[in-house]
């Protein structure tokens, strides 16, 4: 018989005991950085459901498994298919995703896809106390798993604590964290409840259940080399924060110092515009990671590599989840309202892929997401609508598969890379003189979560100046200023400022729109330039900028949204009397992604792609730079 394991390590005495135990205990993990938590929950959740003791073993669809990331879920997820012998229908879930089916099975007759994802968790909650989940169609849960559990704040907290309350008689756990990479309470606004949040799920867990059975992973196995352990001494006074005798703010600021001294002495790369540095990050063969503290910085780092010509990705928000283009394009080549699996294979080999999709895997997501079109079919026009409806498997989404990975340290929390780069981190003096609430301990834990991403190499490289990149409170955007107030000189672009609901073409017909799909397919690729050029000086409407298109290779591929001519406007126009000269041009954009984008149907048809509404647009990052008047094609420096 052939050993599911053979290929991965032996459990060890810690892990054991975490598999080992019954279904029914109530079980909080604490897993250090690197100490193999994916892997023991993997063969925890076999163990539950393969029981050598039929009383004891689970079904499947017993079993609930909730993180806080796409990235956490789509680890368990490979890991299941790979390993887990008997868990593969084990239901694995992020916390929003799991809301939202929630909702939709409870209260179908409700647009929940209009709601934001804070406003699901909420009424989530009330469905759960309302008997919503025993209602359901899979009943509630005898067991649950939840991972990444330090960085559940606010809303979510209040989703697993209401979840848990309701079948505590009836359901078993296991939460799995780590207080040291708590980084997510900065999603709290106010300062004073934000501190209260702290290891809060971590406390209502110990005064909730008398029963509670508490076990530790404690070896680390990512770390490969002296350079890499760095950090890891001071991960156990990072979890007890928040019981520090010399007080949580004091013990923070000594735990960051001793942190920034640690890699301050670890080899120093220079400047990230050296060179040596650039062509070191062109020509090292394994992934690399340059990890930010914000997103301000993360821009800045990907403007000088694209400028510098290394290839590398902008990692994306961890509740942007873009569609894959390939999906609009198997629907718009579907002849019938179903597909067989040699069907949907066939057109799926046709259409250029990118690297780590398997056909095979899509087809079973899209047959199960699509089931009542009965067990060997997928359904076309129930992809559309999962499209539409925001509600396609997460699964599907494409793996962030380039080398070199620009990220902020929240974006990168529960990865790992070969090697990391992490901008040099400002002392908590100067932290403070630049933003009047920081949370320190929140800082602490963030460097802390960076420096123990690496499985070989850790260095400190000095980034880009982002001093005039400045954040615009009303729309939330960065944007580039001058030295006086006044002055802009460039603004971010964000998912979903490309229109969607009629498919991309060129407004004066010279491209029609399946002319344009098929440029997009074969043409455009992630991390190209992308220009917005003014159309005309005439806006549509009041607090609008004029429309602008989108031009690669001075082709129209696309125009922006209405969102974004609002917060244009916003951005630019001072005051009422202010007189704004808008700029011609938008250059320093680049292609993050193609993606598949859900629009009016009767567009779609009108436009020969179909009657299911879903169509190839893409997706644009950066700050784009001004160009005006007679200065057009010279970037403003």
């Amino acid at each position: 018989m052939t050993d599911v394991y053979g290929d991965s390590p032996p459990l060890t005495a810690e892990q054991q005991a975490v598999v080992d135990l019954p279904w029914d205990t109530r079980l909080l993990v604490t897993a250090g950085a690197g100490s193999g938590k994916t892997h023991t929950v993997v063969r925890r959740l076999d163990a539950l459901v393969g029981h050598e003791d039929p009383e004891e073993a689970l079904e499947a669809g017993e079993i609930l498994v909730l993180s806080f990331s796409r990235a956490a879920v789509r680890e368990l997820r490979d890991r299941i298919a790979r390993h887990g012998d008997r868990a593969r229908r084990v239901r694995v879930q992020t916390f929003d995703s799991w809301a939202y089916q929630l909702l939709v099975s409870a209260y179908p007759d409700e647009e929940w896809a209009s709601r934001s994802f804070d406003e699901r968790i909420r009424a989530a909650v009330d469905a759960i106390e309302k008997g919503a989940l025993e209602a359901g169609e899979l009943g509630a849960p005898s067991h649950v798993v939840i991972d990444e559990a330090q960085d559940l704040v606010g809303d979510r907290r209040d989703l697993v604590e209401t979840l848990l309350d309701r079948f505590q008689r009836s359901c078993g756990f296991t939460v799995v964290g780590d207080s040291a990479q708590g980084i997510y309470g900065f999603q709290i606004e106010d300062p004073t409840e934000r501190a209260g949040e702290t290891d809060r799920f971590f406390a209502w867990l110990r005064t909730s259940y008398d029963d509670l059975v508490e076990l530790n992973l404690t070896v680390n196995f990512r770390a490969k080399s002296a350079e890499a352990r760095t950090a890891l001494a001071l991960g156990p006074r990072l979890q007890n924060l928040a019981d520090s005798a010399g007080g949580q703010q004091s013990t923070a600021v000594t735990l960051h110092t001793e942190l920034r001294d640690r890699l301050l002495d670890l080899p120093n790369l220079g400047d990230l515009s050296d060179e040596f540095t650039l062509e070191m990050l062109k020509a090292y063969p394994a992934t690399c990671a340059i990890l930010t503290r914000d997103n301000r910085q993360a821009l800045a780092v990907s403007e000088l590599l694209h400028k510098h010509g290394v290839e590398h990705a902008l990692k994306r928000s961890l509740q942007d989840r873009p569609v894959p283009y390939w999906v609009a394009e198997l629907v718009r080549r579907a002849e019938s309202s179903t597909l067989t699996e040699p069907r949907f294979l066939e057109l799926l080999g046709e259409i250029p892929l990118p690297a780590g999709v398997e056909p095979r895997r899509c087809w079973r997501s899209l047959r199960a997401a699509t089931r009542r079109a009965g067990r060997g079919h997928v359904d076309v026009a129930a992809v559309g609508r999962l499209v539409a409806s925001g509600r396609f498997p997460e699964e599907l989404v494409d793996p962030e598969t380039a080398r070199l990975i620009v990220s902020t340290v929240h974006r990168a929390k529960g990865l790992e890379y070969d090697r990391v780069l992490l901008l040099m981190p400002s002392s908590v003096a100067e932290l403070r003189k630049a933003h009047e609430d920081l949370d320190v301990p929140a800082e602490a834990r963030a460097l802390y979560v960076a420096m123990t991403r690496t499985r070989e190499d850790l260095y400190h490289v000095t980034g880009p100046d982002t001093s005039r990149i400045r954040r615009h409170r009303a729309t939330g955007r960065w944007y580039l200023g001058g030295w006086k107030k006044y002055e802009r000189y460039g603004i971010q672009f964000l998912p979903g400022d490309v229109h969607r609901e009629n498919p991309p073409g060129s407004p004066d017909g010279d491209m029609d729109a399946a002319g344009t799909q098929a440029y997009l397919l074969e043409q455009v690729r992630p991390g190209d330039a992308m220009t917005l050029r003014m159309r005309h000086v005439l806006p549509a409407g009041p607090d609008q900028s004029p429309p602008y298109d989108l031009v690669h290779r001075d082709r129209v591929v696309g125009e922006v949204s209405e969102r974004f001519r609002r917060d244009l406007y916003a951005v630019e126009v001072i005051s009422r009397s202010w007189d704004v000269t808008w700029p011609t041009e938008m250059v320093g954009l680049r292609v993050d992604v193609l993606e598949t984008v859900a629009g009016s149907t009767a567009a779609g048809s009108n436009a020969g792609l179909g009657g299911n509404g879903v169509w190839i647009a893409p997706r644009i990052t950066g700050i784009g730079r001004y160009r005006r008047g007679e200065r057009a094609g010279e970037e403003h420096v």
